[in-house]
């Protein structure tokens, strides 16, 4: 019935942003026309957590190593706004993208439900 899904980033600099999803992540894309790019993402997952009010949504992208991961993208000029934290579930950092919003990045110590 489902067979994927797709991720909307709301960006004040649409242009800076797909340039790092191409050009810094490595993102295989396609153009759907006007320059408008859709990024090829890994495998994904999706978690459902209590909230307050309308609720919200949150982009976190996951990774094997995140030490290594931060130090290959702290190379290629990414900016990391806060250091890799310990939780029960995983190591957590936060990178800023060119426009300006903050994306999450992630190594999970949980079981990770795309290998399912």
């Amino acid at each position: 019935m489902i067979n994927g899904a797709h991720v909307v980033i709301h960006s004040r600099d649409a242009a800076a942003d797909r340039a790092f999803f191409r050009d810094v992540l490595g993102c295989a894309h396609v153009d759907a026309g006007g320059g408008w790019l859709i990024f090829k993402l890994p495998p994904a997952e999706v978690a459902v957590h209590p909230g307050e009010g309308a609720g919200a949504h949150e982009l976190f992208l996951m990774c094997d190593d995140v030490a290594e991961t931060v130090r290959e993208l702290t190379a290629r000029g990414v900016e990391f706004v806060e250091p890799v934290t310990e939780l029960s579930w995983g190591l957590l950092t936060t990178l800023r993208l060119p426009g300006g919003s903050l994306l999450r990045l992630y190594e999970p110590r949980h079981e990770r439900a795309h290998a399912l």
